[in-house]
């Protein structure tokens, strides 16, 4: 027995050796199987609806971990492993991504970017979304901020993507989907796209409804710049159609303004109620003021610049808020021009003719009635008789040849003395005028066409 002993103490010392090289024998031979095990598993699921994928093997044992969305996409998970060849077991360590009520989603614009968050229901669908951000907004950095959940109402995507339409159009905003209810607020970027959103909106599909839409549309604005060096108007900014476009257009260039008129304008939907009213007195005003601005933003008139003269300068102010309807507002900001040098009476003619040249004095047809119109020419007038004080000065009243002389006679004289009426007013001395009528009796231009008749309706100022 003792000999036994010492023939094994010296011969079992070698199999530690041997156990070692069949230990590492096995854990080589079981690597490349572990590994291919893995990879067949990987390439089974590609097809599969699941997020966080886990896959570990253990010899021929697959532990399969992963978020799914929903219990069928969990069975087919385990059971698409459970085919792999080779595979023998799989513990199931798979779960359900959480439920989101309300399933919340929205899309926020900033200054500098988009930001996607809330909840997609699935990873494509969250890839899609963002991918339809980015293209909205080409060159506006996308934030993706979306988790995954659980709970999407049927069409969610068609909707989302239908609101991902929108966030185009606007400066800045958000739009937000809380399970079928729909809210957007925020600011326009274009006149126009509050109109274009609302309009868009009507397509959202079945079982979504709008439960607020706080859109604003960046203000409305009309400019009109008066510049007596370049003796130019430029209007700028839109008008609500052509038609009005026309009529202040017609306006500026035909009625007010005898400076060229450049027009910029352009047409848009979104104007205030009452527009064309308040522009085209706002413009009557502006032909009053030797260099001016005019701001027309919505419902407020922003009016500033240079009068002729005093008592102009208060006239504007106390009587251009009577012709906006109530709602709008009216800022005057009206001083007055520095007075101009004396001129003589040679000089006071050529301006008085050059200026009646440019525009003319209107009145009501067959009356002695000053069209309001005409207040920026008269203004221009009594700035220049300002200037010549020493001066007399005759108001002579033309008509056309309709009607009867005896009638045509009369209508110039009450015309002439209407002009000088409005002089006084303005604080020039009455005795400094005379009012003259000549009637039919001294035509510059044939009365059988249109054009001749209206350029024989005139008056004239004549230095004495």
């Amino acid at each position: 027995m003792q000999m036994l002993f010492r023939w094994a103490s010296k011969w079992w010392p070698g199999l530690i050796p041997l156990a070692v090289m069949w230990g590492f024998a096995g854990w080589n031979n079981t690597l490349p199987v572990e590994a291919d095990l893995s990879a067949r598993s990987s390439a089974a699921l590609k097809d599969t609806v699941l997020d966080k994928t886990r896959i570990a093997v253990d010899g021929r044992d697959v532990s399969l971990a992963a978020d799914a969305f929903s219990d069928e996409g969990r069975r087919d998970a385990v059971t698409t492993v459970e085919m792999v060849p080779g595979v023998r077991l799989v513990d199931d360590q798979t779960r359900l991504v959480a439920e989101a009520k309300p399933f919340v989603w929205s899309a926020e614009r900033d200054v500098v970017r988009v930001t996607l968050s809330g909840s997609a229901p699935l990873p494509s669908m969250k890839a899609r979304l963002t991918e339809a951000a980015r293209k909205e907004v080409n060159g506006t950095e996308v934030a993706d901020q979306m988790g995954l959940a659980r709970g999407a109402p049927a069409r969610f995507e068609a909707a989302a993507m239908l609101l991902l339409d929108q966030i185009g159009k606007l400066k800045d905003g958000k739009i937000t989907i809380s399970d079928t209810k729909v809210n957007l607020s925020g600011m326009a970027r274009d006149l126009g796209g509050r109109e274009a959103i609302a309009a868009a909106l009507k397509n959202l599909p079945e079982g979504f409804s709008i439960a607020a839409n706080e859109i604003k549309a960046p203000p409305y604005i009309f400019q009109a710049y008066k510049d007596p060096v370049a003796a130019t108007v430029t209007m700028t900014g839109y008008v609500p159609d052509n038609n009005v476009h026309a009529a202040i257009e017609t306006s500026a260039s035909r009625k007010f303004f005898t400076e060229k008129v450049v027009d910029n304008l352009k047409a848009s939907v979104g104007a205030p109620g009452s527009f064309n009213t308040a522009v085209v007195a706002a413009l009557g005003a502006l032909s009053r003021l030797s260099t001016g601005t005019l701001v027309v933003s919505d419902r407020e008139v922003k009016l500033s610049g240079d009068a002729l003269y005093e008592g102009a300068a208060n006239d504007i102010r106390a009587g251009l808020g009577k012709d906006f309807p109530k709602i709008w507002q009216y800022k005057p900001e009206i001083t007055v021009k520095p007075a101009a040098g004396p001129v003589d009476g040679t000089v006071c003619q050529q301006l008085f003719s050059e200026l009646l040249a440019k525009g003319k004095i209107r009145f009501a047809t067959k009356r002695a009635d000053i069209d309001p119109d005409s207040a920026g020419i008269l203004d221009h007038l009594i700035e220049t008789a300002l200037r010549c004080p020493t001066t007399n000065i005759e108001v002579v009243g033309h008509t056309d040849s309709d009607g009867e002389d005896a009638f045509n006679q009369a209508l110039s004289e009450k015309r002439a003395q209407a002009v000088i009426e409005f002089l006084v007013r303005a604080g020039l001395p009455a005795d400094r005028f005379t009012a003259v009528g000549y009637g039919s009796t001294q035509p510059v231009a044939g009365n059988d066409t249109d054009d001749g008749k209206a350029q024989n309706r005139r008056i004239e100022f004549l230095v004495r």
